[in-house]
């Protein structure tokens, strides 16, 4: 396990290197098919990923959100968002990240959230997380009333999901930041948020979520409370508070 999450920082710390070159750049700004933009540094930084992969564990396969998938069948899988939060990232804000995660049987083992522009580095394998080597946690909030939470998009979750039943929710915490993308599951992580939530998810958005989530002492599922990686929609937070977020988007 260890050397798998050497490797997977080992790629952060290179791709990170070529986000930064572009980032705050007179660069241009393309649209995808569902009009997420997207841009070369995206690109790049997912292409040197791929590389290395290919380079040190032949054998795996690869899912990644700007090029696809490669040897599907593969016992292992590694599954990349060269940047989590594109619009965060074109908008000259720093709370973009890079996604990495490994799976194994189509099980997360190990994920990594990485804050170039900050040189966050958080990694998870399911039983520990740790933030640049330090152990961290989840914090212990167990009443609404106490609990920060933060959401990607409030149109997204009116749109897929009940957005009455999410304002109520609102309306019953301390209070809410729009701090999204994988910014939140950072937070959630290191105990400065307590719940996170995102209404729509694509493989590569969950996958490293889910061990670094866990392994901080969260509790990360879909938006039912099923496995989180049904891609319905993503609800993480402390474990004390979690069936009271549920009951409060699905009740």
């Amino acid at each position: 396990m260890q050397e798998f999450i050497d490797f997977a920082t080992e790629m952060a710390r290179a791709s990170g290197e070529i986000i930064m070159r572009y980032f705050r750049s007179d660069i241009q700004v393309e649209s995808k098919a569902d009009r997420s933009p997207v841009t070369i540094a995206d690109q790049r930084a997912e292409e040197l990923m791929r590389e290395m992969i290919m380079q040190a564990y032949p054998a795996h396969g690869i899912l990644g959100e700007e090029f696809g998938i490669h040897q599907p069948d593969a016992e292992y899988q590694w599954v990349l968002d060269p940047i989590d939060g594109t619009k965060s990232f074109v908008s000259g804000t720093f709370l973009f990240g890079t996604l990495i995660g490994l799976m194994r049987a189509s099980k997360p083992l190990i994920g990594v959230i990485h804050h170039p522009a900050t040189s966050h580095l958080l990694v998870g394998d399911g039983a520990e997380a740790r933030l640049n080597g330090e152990l961290v946690n989840v914090r212990g909030t167990t009443e609404l009333g106490e609990a920060v939470l933060c959401y990607t998009d409030y149109i997204d979750v009116v749109k897929h999901k009940n957005g009455i039943a999410f304002q109520q929710l609102l309306g019953k915490t301390r209070f809410n930041r729009s701090w999204g993308d994988c910014h939140g599951y950072f937070l959630l992580a290191t105990g400065y948020v307590d719940i996170m939530v995102d209404p729509v998810m694509s493989l590569w958005d969950i996958v490293a979520l889910v061990p670094i989530i866990q392994g901080a002492g969260g509790i990360i599922t879909d938006w039912q409370g099923g496995p989180p990686l049904s891609g319905d929609g993503i609800i993480a937070s402390t474990g004390a508070l979690h069936e009271q977020v549920l009951s409060a988007l699905n009740g």
